[in-house]
């Protein structure tokens, strides 16, 4: 399945007053690197993506995550998303935050495919252009 790498800086917004980061930044970070992820595979930004194909997006209806060791401000990180699993409508991300090689944190996505519909968010089936695309066919 089709991956994207992103390199990082942990910023002093995303942490506490102990100076490491603050849990629910690493799912912004997670939420950011499925955005990055889908933007690799249609070449477009996610605005232009979404004006272009009619969807609304991609909503979040599930997540979890394992932290391993904390990371802290200026630490320079890489986050690796992955599709891992495509439905009809949705579809599960992978992410691995590592420093210096070594996992820090791991997370966990899943996430539909939705339009609206006489003023209804409905999920709607993944086309399979995007589909061959997410698999890296």
């Amino acid at each position: 399945m089709k991956s994207n790498i992103r390199n990082l800086r942990i910023e002093w917004g995303d942490c506490d007053p102990a100076g490491i980061v603050y849990y629910p930044r690493y799912f912004e970070i997670f939420d950011n690197g499925t955005t990055y992820l889908i933007e690799s595979i249609v070449g477009t930004i996610k605005r232009e993506f979404l004006a272009d194909s009619g969807f609304l997006g991609w909503p979040m209806v599930d997540t979890r995550a394992s932290f391993l060791y904390s990371l802290r401000y200026g630490d320079q990180v890489s986050l690796e998303s992955q599709f891992t699993e495509i439905g009809r409508s949705s579809f599960k991300v992978h992410h691995r935050l590592t420093k210096d090689g070594k996992l820090a944190v791991e997370g966990w996505e899943t996430r539909v495919l939705v339009v609206e519909e006489n003023g209804a968010i409905k999920s709607t089936p993944i086309p399979a252009d995007l589909i061959e695309k997410m698999k890296g066919s």
